[in-house]
């Protein structure tokens, strides 16, 4: 089942930064699609990949203030895109379409974590829904208009993942919210996302990847209080992180090196770390990481697609 799962021979660390993962590549004339591409390690993640020539499109659900914070790198650029809002999702990706923007590289980076319980779209929990539904439909909007000659998709996940599996008897959490199981099964929908995608698209020279990034203290920990980051050994009394955790240029090296690394085109859908292949984890000890036996089984990514299809009736790769 896990027989990807295999670290290889890369030449990077878990220390290395984006800058390091794109050394000496040449992008220009390519283009990525960064979801949250403005903030944390989005921002990184676009900076990085502007420096080297690409072009960099942006989606955004606050765009004024996406352009605001990537004023200063003239090869990116910001698009609206509201993840929470399926109709949003469908507009950004037709006007994509229409302006013939044809992405080499998709990065579904945005995300919200161990969020108060909220319901968007079809009454959908907002974890499952921005971070596993809203990317799923984007991609696969985009899908006819990826390079026939070859892309790639990378969905950020996390170790948050080893929290829970996906809850196939109640997804939704209408039987009682809890905001981390929920935050960890949205986690593991994303890595399921790329070992289904790499399966589907391979016939189009489409290929995906999962990565953690490593603990990176960002504003995706907007709703924990100064007090709760210290208590969940987050930082340290004076509010700096604690050893252990990555600075964000750090924290995006992994999701760079999966979006342009050429050791990694035979290893489709698998699950990265460290700019590498992360092992099947063998604790529970998330602060090791690897991944859970739960997060890269075909049988439950293709299950996990076919009720994405269910619940947002797009799906780009039917062969029916």
């Amino acid at each position: 089942m896990n027989s990807i799962q295999r670290k290889i021979n890369t030449g990077f660390a878990r220390t290395s930064t984006a800058d390091d993962a794109l050394s000496g590549l040449d992008l220009t004339g390519t283009t990525a699609l960064v979801t949250g591409g403005y903030s944390g390690l989005g921002f990184e993640i676009s900076r990085s990949l502007a420096s080297v020539g690409a072009r960099v499109v942006v989606l955004a659900r606050r765009p004024e203030q996406a352009r605001g914070a990537v004023a200063d790198f003239p090869g990116i650029e910001v698009r609206a895109c509201d993840l929470s809002d399926p109709s949003s999702v469908r507009s950004c990706a037709r006007e994509m379409l229409e302006s013939r923007i044809s992405p080499d590289i998709v990065i579904c980076n945005a995300g919200i974590m161990a969020c108060p319980e909220v319901r968007v779209g079809s009454d959908w929990e907002s974890q499952f829904a921005i971070n596993h539904l809203g990317h799923f439909v984007l991609v696969n909007l985009l899908a006819p208009g990826l390079p026939t000659n070859g892309s790639r998709v990378v969905s950020v996940s996390s170790a948050g993942h080893f929290l829970s599996g996906v809850r196939w008897d109640d997804i939704h959490f209408r039987k009682g919210y809890d905001r981390w199981l929920a935050y960890g099964q949205a986690k593991t929908a994303n890595a399921l996302f790329a070992v289904q995608l790499a399966s589907a698209g391979a016939s189009r020279g489409i290929t995906a990847f999962s990565v953690h990034p490593g603990s990176i203290l960002t504003p995706l920990q907007r709703h924990f209080s100064a007090s709760e980051k210290h208590d969940l050994g987050w930082t340290t009394p004076n509010g700096d992180a604690v050893p252990g955790f990555k600075t964000p240029a750090q924290g995006a090296a992994t999701t760079v090196w999966a979006a342009t690394a050429p050791i990694l085109v035979d290893h489709a859908g698998a699950y990265l770390q460290d700019c590498n292949i992360a092992d099947v984890a063998q604790t529970d000890d998330m602060s090791v990481g690897g991944v859970k036996p739960w997060a890269t089984d075909p049988d439950d990514a293709l299950r996990l697609w076919a009720l994405s299809v269910e619940m947002t009736g797009v799906d780009a790769f039917d062969r029916r």
